[in-house]
């Protein structure tokens, strides 16, 4: 294990995710199969940490995907200008009638004792097709990336996503950049691709190019293959649990300097407890934890690592960088959609343990 990550001081982009961009339509509290109307979200488990990086932290950042020539296309491209990410697209034409497709994803958002639902149409997925030799990463990373980025998700869609996360990879541990992988272990997504056992050995190959690793209990098991205790129906806040495994982790791929993860304790849908907690270099780092009274929790992953990462990039120790993703990850379930409407200066406040008091 290397002594600290080593992070670029500077580049044309503080960070680039590799993965796919998808629409999701959500009726809110309505059960989808009752809903009359949605709103559209656009998202991805990867896309989205770009997006948080750049609305809120004020970072240059890009994302490498899919893009479609047709009108949802047209839709998700608007949205990924409007959250700031640069784009480096692999176009495709729609063949109007089966695709390819920008993906769709469905939810809805449960209330109470109700559980939130979420389910696919990933048929035809443009995202898919990728494959090695679509981005020119000389060029990419030419001026300079200080970070590259992807997970799970994307990986689940094909063969070809595996491989072409793994070219990333290399490419950006040659230019000197640090990477990260977001675990984001789907049952659903890897059901078709071979379950969990295939998800271990794709997984193995990629994460032995990782510096920075998110993911929980269930992702270290199911994802990595790390026994563990086994993976309760109901969610408990236990850090203890989730450091039991990190030295296995470590064992298997000793190039990871970080490993973390946010801790929910589930009381009900719209009521959580929240924490984080992350391993650095053989230190444990706990955050504080509040309760939680969630809007939409989609996302709120991915607005922790956001957090986190942001921290890292800043030369903030782990400590307070763990801070800043909890922090981050709280206020974004506070939302509605997959991304950011926060401030800096909101989760710089809450991360200090700020509180929601009226501001005059």
């Amino acid at each position: 294990m290397k002594d600290s990550l080593s992070i670029p001081p500077s580049g044309a982009l503080d960070f680039l995710s590799l993965g796919a961009v998808v629409h999701r339509l959500d009726p809110g509290i309505v059960p989808f199969r009752k809903a009359r109307e949605c709103q559209i979200h656009v998202s991805g488990g990867e896309f989205n940490v770009a997006a948080n990086l750049a609305d809120c932290f004020r970072l240059n950042t890009g994302v490498a995907t899919a893009m479609v020539k047709y009108p949802i296309g047209e839709l998700v491209a608007e949205r990924v200008r409007a959250m700031g990410v640069k784009p480096f697209y692999k176009w495709y034409e729609h063949d109007g009638v089966t695709g390819p497709n920008i993906a769709t994803v469905y939810s809805d958002r449960g209330h109470g004792i109700r559980p939130p639902v979420v389910f696919y149409n990933r048929a035809n997925e443009a995202a898919a097709l990728l494959k090695p030799g679509d981005f020119d990463w000389a060029e990419i990373f030419r001026g300079g990336v200080r970070w590259l980025h992807s997970g799970g998700i994307f990986a689940s869609l094909s063969e070809t996503t595996a491989d072409l996360i793994v070219e990333a990879m290399l490419a950006a541990k040659a230019a000197g950049a640090v990477t990260s992988f977001d675990l984001n272990f789907r049952e659903k997504l890897w059901k078709h691709r071979g379950g969990q056992e295939r998800a271990v050995q794709v997984f193995d190959r990629i994460v032995k190019n990782v510096d920075v690793l998110v993911g929980n209990e269930e992702d270290l098991q199911k994802g990595l293959g790390i026994a563990g205790p086994q993976v309760a129906a109901s969610s408990k806040f236990d850090p203890a649990s989730f450091f039991a495994m990190i030295d296995r982790v470590v064992e298997k791929h000793p190039q990871i300097q970080i490993v973390a993860t946010t801790l929910r304790e589930v009381y009900s849908t719209t009521r959580h407890c929240w924490g984080a907690v992350a391993w650095a270099g053989g230190q444990h780092h706990v955050s504080m934890t509040c309760d939680l009274d969630v809007h939409d929790r989609v996302g709120g992953g991915d607005g922790f690592a956001s957090g986190l990462f942001y921290g890292l990039l800043a030369g903030e120790p782990p400590d307070d960088a763990l801070k800043l993703g909890w922090a981050h990850g709280a206020l974004l379930t506070t939302f509605p959609g997959d991304t950011t409407m926060a401030t800096l200066e909101e989760v710089r406040s809450f991360a200090k343990g700020g509180s929601a008091r009226i501001q005059r």
